[in-house]
């Protein structure tokens, strides 16, 4: 017999062969065995007391074809107003004009890359890129430069001897420069006689030099693929011409202007030739097809071919093989030529500006080293051979629009010893651990390439390039394929709001101009942060953004992004602004336009080419439309971040008695205005607060700032009321949830990065694992852990918003229901409640499954085993039909699930057949 799930008795471990995929569904009527052995209950398939609305929606039953356009991709470019219900004039003006000026924005990107596809490839052409013959060809963009060259050690640095410039291959109108690095050809060795040549240089295996010359290719091409008299030798090129001019005029034809007489019309001499091919007797096929305008209307889908030439055709093996036969292995390859540039080398860009001579680290470089024992930051040249190519193993798991649990990490604080943690230290530590602790998504900052590691990598220097610090290209692909294999997901934290103000190894000044990617004057500074602004309006940074966020997805399949600040480049004051919520603040003369309609090109590029892709908004401001479809007049993004839930716990942690906790206040911001909510990702902290001073809120509690307690009862304050805080936030989350490193288990001790004001220690700048161990840790990972696999089996998250049943501020008890879920909370620091009457809408039994006050939970254990199951009453209460009578120990939560029950008589009749059966 299958036994019911309760999270709430430890006899039952979540670790048990049973499944726990649905501990509280059957796909078909059974007969479940509580914990409380002397009950039987009935669960019915049918009797599920989740909303309409939550039911699977019935699948079409047209056949697929044609896509129909739907409402929903209509442009109306202030659709959601009436959603969200906003009648503001001025902002529905502020839409419509944005909306121009996106269509002239996308009009001017098109004309210049065709399509979004185009426009966000860049990386396929810009930087180095080895080419199928033996060269290698490098691009930059840099308008205000007069002179480009490359130096590295493949020239020992020289300036002058690869280089691009006026008469020398040059640069375009748009100013993108173009350098041809040619492989030396070994001493001993020919240059190959035909430019065309390729290598096989990049595949995984390697046939070698075939030994087939051109002379053999051809012949074998006219041979095996050409039809007697489809190809002609130059030397008979003129033969067709003859051949037709006899059979027009015969083989003694005029030979001159006077011979040739009166020409007869075309038409006429058509006819007749056409009426002597029929019937031939030399056996040669006579055309089937006529040529002749008879003045219908050209259409290129009605024309009928020759099936016989066709079918022909299709038979054919294509040419393109003959070709690839020619190609050359890369061992071949090795022997004839010594590589331009070869993988490990370093190089910079030199140009030559008004300013005078820069050296720059390459925009597009895909791996730089940063500044070293006294050498410059330099790109690194990644071409890898074959075999030391990461091999990809696992497929991408598939992405949930609801229930995202997200696991924010940082690769280099992310080691238990106080030192830069490396990819692979995170693949083979941290990756197991998430899996183990029930999250689905992992949220990595801090990957992309900065200079200056105490900003916590939010000073991007490098766009294409995973920091060095951490390890290679290869070792990051490594870190995404193992976590596609564990079934996790991989957001990366993006970060084009705003770039580091470093000039040598950033994009700041970058050809010697001031506006060559980011704003000049103040515009193009951020006030407090002492970092540059993107001119987002300038079709080449679009270029080069939008190519940027397409290479991660492309180059290291990651699933999404989350923008990161979107508030300093959206307005002009970078968001250090007060906000009243007046929606003037939304459209005035501080909102930079340009940076609106960038997010709009993102989210349309991103969703377009990769329709699996996530992409997350975090907004200080809470931009109107951040959510809605583009179509609509909103920005695209799947998910905003809600910063108000940590904000509203960490006011109550430090400034608030227990005792004067209002739980009307909090439930009313947990809960209120989830329709414009449901797309929020919520959380109790992040590394936002326990970065750089700031205190998490375990190092809060455990603080001991109560005098009136001892160190015991300090430390069940902090146990029970981190797990109410998680689980309150967590079972009102819109969809998805967030938690950075190590709050799981109440990590202690803030995140520090090194910097001068700690003389640049690193220690807390790591993570203390060791902690899993301890008891006060390990009761709040062992419920954090059951909070994540309650979602991953009821999918909570996925449901509609909870429905408020009781909230009493004097009690502070909270009630309310989810799908068939019922989460009541006892916030009270003294007082518990044996028989609290709480107003429920379905009449029934009450199972608990999870209880914060279990003492594998760090609890007391003050709820018995015959208090588990409560049935309810017709008392009316709260407003509702029934009513539950429940144990309410102080400081405490508990999680209720409903099940339909017909009667006592019905589960004695259904006993009694069972007990039948069985003798």
């Amino acid at each position: 017999m299958p036994q019911c799930l309760n999270l709430a008795n430890p006899a039952i471990s979540l670790t048990s062969n049973s499944s726990f995929s649905q501990p509280w569904r059957h796909t078909t009527t059974s007969i479940c065995f509580s914990t409380h052995p002397s009950r039987l209950k009935r669960i019915w398939k049918g009797r599920c007391c989740c909303s309409a609305q939550e039911q699977p929606a019935k699948t079409s039953s047209k056949s697929p074809g044609k896509k129909e356009k739907t409402e929903s991709d209509k442009v109306d470019p202030v659709g959601f107003l009436s959603k969200v219900g906003i009648t503001d004039r001025t902002f529905a003006q502020f839409l419509r004009e944005r909306h121009k000026a996106y269509k002239d924005q996308r009009f001017e990107l098109y004309s210049r890359f065709i399509d979004l596809k185009e426009a966000s490839s860049g990386y396929e052409l810009m930087g180095m890129h080895r080419h199928r013959q033996h060269r290698v060809d490098y691009m930059e963009w840099a308008p205000g430069a007069r002179y480009c060259s490359l130096i590295g050690d493949f020239n020992q640095w020289s300036p002058t001897e690869n280089s691009a410039r006026e008469g020398h291959l040059g640069h375009d109108d748009f100013g993108y420069w173009f350098i041809i690095l040619e492989d030396i050809l070994r001493e001993g060795q020919e240059p190959e006689e035909h430019y065309f040549q390729e290598y096989n240089y990049i595949d995984d295996y390697d046939k070698g030099d075939s030994g087939i010359t051109l002379d053999e290719l051809l012949k074998k091409s006219h041979d095996e693929y050409w039809e007697p008299g489809e190809v002609l030798s130059r030397e008979a090129r003129l033969e067709m011409v003859a051949k037709l001019y006899e059979q027009f005029f015969g083989p003694n034809g005029p030979e001159t202007w006077e011979e040739l007489e009166e020409i007869k019309p075309p038409e006429e001499r058509y006819k007749e030739w056409m009426e002597k091919q029929k019937g031939g007797s030399d056996g040669e096929k006579k055309p089937n097809y006529e040529v002749i305008d008879k003045g219908q209307k050209f259409d290129i889908l009605g024309i009928v071919g020759d099936p016989v030439s066709a079918e022909k055709i299709k038979m054919k093996k294509p040419p393109i093989a003959y070709w690839v036969e020619l190609r050359k292995g890369r061992k071949a390859w090795m022997e004839k030529y010594f590589p331009a540039i070869r993988h490990g080398d370093r190089y910079r860009v030199y140009f030559n500006t008004p300013e005078g001579a820069l050296e720059r680290v390459p925009a597009w470089a895909t791996y730089v080293l940063p500044d070293s024992e006294g050498q410059q930051s330099c790109a690194i040249h990644w071409e890898p051979p074959p075999e030391e190519m990461y091999k990809w193993r696992h497929t991408k798991p598939k992405v949930p629009k609801t229930s995202l649990r997200i696991y924010e990490c940082h690769v280099g604080v992310s080691g238990s010893e106080p030192k830069v943690a490396s990819f692979n230290e995170f693949t083979s530590k941290v990756l197991p651990h998430v899996k183990d602790a029930g999250y689905n998504a992992i949220q990595l900052i801090g990957v992309v390439e900065h200079k200056d590691y105490s900003s916590v990598g939010y000073k991007v220097t490098n766009f294409f390039a995973v920091s060095s610090r951490f390890g290679t290209p290869e070792d990051f692909k490594k870190l995404v394929d193992e976590a596609h294999g564990l079934g996790i997901l991989v957001f990366m934290d993006i970060v084009h709001s705003y770039a580091s103000a470093d000039e040598l190894v950033g994009l700041s000044l970058f050809d010697g101009s001031n506006d060559c990617y980011f704003h000049t004057g103040k515009r193009g500074h951020h006030k407090y942060w002492g970092t540059r602004i993107f001119k987002h309006g300038d079709v080449d940074v679009l270029h080069f953004l939008l190519s940027n966020l397409k290479w991660w997805v492309t180059e290291y399949q990651v699933d999404g992004f989350r923008f990161h600040s979107l508030a300093s480049m959206m307005y002009t004051h970078n968001g250090f602004s007060t906000f009243t919520g007046s929606l003037e603040e939304y459209c005035n003369q501080y909102v930079d336009k340009d940076a609106l309609i960038y997010l709009i090109l993102a989210n349309e590029m991103l969703h377009d080419l990769h329709p699996d892709i996530i992409t997350i908004a975090e907004d200080a401001t809470y931009y109107p439309g951040l959510c809605e479809p583009t179509t609509k007049g909103g920005l695209g993004f799947d998910f905003w971040v809600n910063l108000t839930i940590p904000e509203m716990w960490l006011w109550h942690l430090e400034n608030a008695p227990d005792k004067e906790w209002s739980v009307t206040k909090i439930i009313s911001l947990l809960v209120n205005n989830q329709t414009y909510k449901s797309n929020s990702i919520s959380y109790v902290e992040n590394h936002s607060q326990s970065i750089s001073g700031a205190k998490s809120f375990a190092e809060i509690l455990l603080s001991n700032a109560r005098g009136d307690l001892n160190p015991s009862d300090n430390t069940f304050r902090a146990t029970s009321l981190l797990k109410i805080i998680k689980l309150i936030t967590f079972t009102t989350s819109g969809c998805a949830y967030l938690n950075f490193m190590g709050n799981e288990f109440a990590h202690p001790k803030r995140v520090e990065f090194p910097m001068s004001s700690n003389n640049h220690s690193l220690a807390l700048a790591c993570r203390q694992w060791e902690l899993l161990n301890e008891e006060f840790h390990k009761f709040i990972f062992s419920f954090d852990k059951d909070m994540m696999r309650l979602d991953a089996a009821e999918k909570i998250l996925a449901r509609s918003a909870p429905t408020v049943h009781h909230c009493n501020d004097s009690t502070m008890v909270v009630a309310y229901s989810r799908g068939p879920l019922v989460f009541l909370f006892n916030l009270h620091p003294e007082s518990s409640y044996e028989l609290y009457c709480i107003g429920v809408e379905e009449a029934g039994e009450y199972q608990l499954i999870l209880n914060s006050d279990e003492t594998r939970y760090g609890g007391h254990g003050r709820i018995g085993s015959d208090k588990y199951i409560q049935r309810t009453s017709d008392k009316r209460v709260d407003g509702h039909r029934h009513s539950l009578e429940v144990t309410l120990p102080s400081r405490s939560a508990q999680v209720r699930f409903y099940y339909y029950n017909e009667g006592l008589d019905f589960q004695i009749d259904i006993l009694f057949l069972i007990i039948q059966y069985m003798f």
